[in-house]
């Protein structure tokens, strides 16, 4: 292949690349009397230029467009561009000039490779295409104006109802970068902080300017396609009208389940023609899967792996023909995701196929989406989104388990449940001698009932004391290891979960992608707008992607090594939740605060590489690399690697079936010896490994069963802790207090409402008491977190916002309840004053208010039901006279005194 003629490439690669497009190139010889006017999808050979020959000279209805500069394939093409740009600039009689040159769409390649270039900007970058483009798509791109596009950005201002101002920041950095003309883009925004929305606005000016007319919007779930679709069918336009009015919104075919019940859809279903054949007329944007995507460009041998159950699995899809320029932009939402390695490289494929300008939306940029689209061009954190308001914190709990931090020992002659993950069978069986399980065994290879049990009862403690506290049962999100058939941490969870919490089977169901999971969207629709279930069980499926705002409990029973899936499962509980006016959600750490400590100093963007399952190359590519001879040792090692694990988990039976092609099965000899058998007969070595069947059996053989251990007798020791977050960093009670206490030492005069409560306190009132709360909790002092703080550190409960502030500066000042802070400001006042009966009703009703808000306005008494009920202001007014005003400043400063 590396001494192919450039001539041969040219006959048998280039050609036949052009005439294989719909529309074909029509590849004709050049001569003198060539009449240009005629050529409407032409490819001249040779077309002869002022510089010398170029290879191809390409025709679209008259007008030459386009310059390709053919190579040999071993000739890297990417720098054979200036070789074209010299043709270009030799060009006569042509249709422009742009920068000294007279053809604008330039091409180089060598048969395998295509670089491309369109040198009409100032500032113009070549790129790599997929393939050439149609005589139709250089039609189009040379007719579209997109220095018009640009400065229609620069002169309309971005300004949409309901648009928060990170989300225009958002859409002005994508608008910059295309003005620059950056063709790849990431925006990294916190997962509950309105990705969708900010880009439904984005697309509606991409199309409004000019710049896009077709635009993919590739997410990688059914349930994230409709919830998109439906996002473009309620935005209402500047114009008031719905986008789907002014714009063809399309979408693939969905599910009744795919929607919240009651739900309207009234966006089409995508004609396959929109793909398969562009037209400049059309303007559109299609919401899809990147899995159905996939089958369309790949099929579905070169598409994500999908089993029938998958809820996301697309069975009407298949490959279509779709031109390169079938979209102007594609926008990848979720683009972290911690796909295996071949699904990596799928959804590569995806996005490189297509000629257009790709921007991905993450929360967290994983190592493969950062070296795919570059560096963030716009971040928003969940540190700035819960200091602005947008986000809710979390307050975590370290759960200290002896089982899930050392493992479980089994000591000789314990019973133990031997179970066949095959079949279920159990088998109750006495140990022999001991045995000893890490904690990276428990839910793998052993389970222990009591310690599963003895957390959940831990949990219920906290969940109860919400109950009782809010009235509203928590709803809770558990994190389990597996769904493993027959060996299921998931299902053992939700049975003894609905025995510890007694609520029924409605209360506590499991939603994963497994096939014993009826209708899971639905399930998740019930858990995000129903009573039950109040607790679900899942292992990754609800981990991205799913917006429950009423989450308060994310417990953590599985282990997490991704900072990735760690940030992406803390989402699920961030966004605020006005219906039950949630302020924070809490996290279970059942490992003893070892997760919490593991990711302290991560944030939203310390790029990493996700945490993936399966190989890059499969164990038949790296036998081709071997027989072809490309990096042999290093291939012959890979390979050695591999037959040891297949020797370290193969069964009997695989060692019969391999017994057909190397001595008595042994793979274990066969990888010991491989390295000479290569270097001795290489061929009849590379016979027995290139062989279909053979190479079929190392990926298909059959795998030993070990017996999964149910530790019955062991029990566990399972303790609580609440961690309270300050500066990033996990405090006991006694530190954060420490911490509390030197920020209102360092902050009592800085500050002027709490100057108010320790210098002027005669002008204590509500507004002061609101701005000490909301600068407390800017500063991670939720003023619930301190009352705890304040309870687990040896005081009373119930402390109220004021006394825990004066303590904190003097620890002499006494730690009161509200009531007792109000009955004592109510006495002192009665001390003072004489009276009526109706007087000290009406003084009543005041402290009703005052137990809670601890500070009292004139405004109040028309407001609050407790005081308008009985007449509002001006029975007030009635009851005390001229005397209203000073007893409301009294009462005020007496609570503060």
């Amino acid at each position: 292949m590396s001494t192919e003629s450039e001539w041969k490439t040219r006959k048998t690669r280039i050609d036949a690349q052009l005439k294989a497009l719909n529309p074909a190139w029509e590849v004709i010889p050049y001569k003198e009397d060539l009449d240009i006017s005629s050529l409407t999808h032409h490819a001249v050979e040779e077309f002869s230029t002022e510089n010398g020959p170029a290879d191809y000279a390409l025709f679209v209805n008259g007008k030459l467009l386009g310059i390709i500069e053919a190579k040999k394939v071993s000739v890297n093409p990417q720098n054979v561009l200036e070789q074209a740009k010299r043709y270009s600039r030799g060009c006569k009689n042509t249709i422009g000039e742009w920068n000294s040159f007279k053809v604008p769409f330039l091409y180089a390649s060598n048969g395998r490779q295509i670089w491309f270039a369109d040198v009409r900007e100032d500032k113009y970058y070549s790129r790599e295409l997929l393939n050439f483009h149609t005589p139709d798509a250089l039609e189009e791109m040379f007719n579209r104006n997109i220095q018009k596009a640009k400065q229609w950005f620069v002169n309309n201002p971005i300004d949409f109802e309901r648009l928060r101002p990170y989300q225009k920041e958002a859409i002005s950095a994508v608008e910059k970068a295309l003005i620059d003309n950056k063709r790849k883009m990431l925006l990294a925004m916190a997962t509950g902080t309105g990705k969708t929305f900010t880009t439904v606005c984005m697309i509606y000016r991409l199309i409004k300017s000019g710049y896009a007319k077709r635009i993919l919007f590739l997410v990688d779930r059914r349930a994230l396609a409709a919830q998109a679709a439906q996002a473009f069918s309620a935005f209402i336009t500047p114009s008031g009208n719905k986008f789907n009015q002014e714009y063809e919104v399309f979408s693939q075919r969905f599910k009744k389940e795919d929607f919240e019940e009651g739900e309207k859809f009234d966006i089409g279903v995508m004609p396959n023609e929109y793909l398969t054949a562009p037209n400049a007329g059309h303007t559109f944007v299609y919401v899809s899967t990147i899995q159905r995507m996939a089958i369309n460009l790949l099929g579905r041998e070169g598409s994500f792996e999908q089993s029938e159950s998958d809820p996301d699995i697309d069975d009407d899809a298949d490959k279509i023909a779709i031109p390169i320029h079938a979209f102007d932009i594609i926008i990848a939402d979720e683009c972290h995701r911690g796909y295996t390695s071949k699904d990596t490289n799928v959804w590569r494929n995806v996005l490189n196929y297509f000629d257009a300008v790709k921007i991905g939306l993450t929360a967290t940029p994983a190592s493969h989406t950062v070296a795919y689209f570059g560096i963030p061009i716009y971040r928003y954190t969940v540190e700035q989104a819960v200091l602005d308001g947008y986000l809710v914190d979390y307050q975590a709990i370290k759960i200290k388990s002896d089982v899930r931090i050392n493992g479980v020992f089994i000591k000789e002659g314990e019973k133990v449940g031997l179970k066949d993950p095959e079949t279920g069978a159990e088998l109750i069986d006495m140990l022999e001698d001991e045995r000893e399980f890490n904690s990276e065994d428990i839910e793998k290879k052993i389970t222990s009932p009591d310690s599963n049990r003895k957390i959940l009862e831990e949990i219920k403690k906290y969940a109860l004391e919400h109950e009782q506290r809010t009235g509203r049962f928590p709803k809770t999100l558990i994190f389990a290891v597996n769904d493993i058939p027959n060996i299921s941490h998931a299902d053992q969870l939700v049975r003894l979960a609905r025995k510890v919490f007694g609520r029924g089977d409605d209360f506590v169901q499991k939603i994963t992608g497994s096939p014993s999971v009826d209708r899971p969207l639905e399930k998740i629709r019930r858990f995000r707008n129903r009573p039950d279930p109040g607790i679900v069980v899942t292992v990754d499926m609800l981990s991205t992607g799913v917006d429950i705002p009423a989450l308060e409990f994310i417990v953590f029973l599985r282990p997490v090594k991704s900072r990735i899936l760690w940030t992406q499962m803390l989402g699920r509980g961030t966004r605020k939740c006005p219906d039950i006016n949630k302020e924070y959600f809490t996290i279970f750490d059942c490992f003893d605060g070892t997760l919490i400590e593991y990711f302290k100093n991560s944030t939203d963007f310390v790029i990493e590489i996700q945490e993936t399952g399966g190989e890059t190359v499969t164990i038949e590519q790296i036998i081709e690399n071997v027989w072809n001879n490309i990096e042999r040792e290093y291939n012959t090692k890979r390979l050695i690697k591999r037959l040891r694990r297949i020797e370290n988990t193969m069964s009997a039976k695989a060692r019969e079936d391999f017994s057909k092609y190397i001595p008595n099965g042994d793979i274990a000899k066969f990888a010991d010896d491989l390295t000479e058998a290569l270097k001795n007969d290489f061929i009849a070595t590379m016979n027995i490994l290139r062989n279909k069947d053979f190479q079929n059996l190392l990926v298909n053989y059959d795998r030993a069963k070990s017996p999964f251990y149910i530790a019955y007798d062991t029990m566990d020791s399972v303790v609580s802790e609440p961690v309270f977050k300050y500066n990033e960093k996990e405090l006991k009670p006694v530190d954060y207090l420490t911490a509390f206490s030197e920020f209102i030492q360092n902050n009592k005069e800085k500050i002027e409402a709490l100057s108010i409560l320790f210098s002027n306190p005669r002008k204590w009132n509500t507004k002061a008491l609101n701005e000490i709360r909301e600068i407390l909790k800017k500063h991670s002092f939720n003023e619930e977190q301190l009352r705890k703080a304040y309870e687990l550190s040896g005081h009373k409960s119930m402390v109220d916002i004021i006394s825990m502030i004066k303590n904190a500066d003097d620890r002499t000042n006494p730690l009161l309840t509200a009531e007792e802070r109000v009955d004592r400001a109510i006495e002192a006042l009665k001390r003072e004053h004489t009276f009526t009966a109706e007087q000290l009703e009406w003084l009543n009703y005041i402290r009703q208010h005052l137990v809670v808000n601890l500070a009292i306005e004139k405004d109040n008494f028309d407001l609050v039901p407790v005081l308008e009920r009985h007449g509002g202001l001006a029975k007030a007014r009635k009851i005390f006279g001229n005397d209203l005003d000073q007893i409301i400043e009294e009462i005020n400063y007496k609570l503060v005194a």
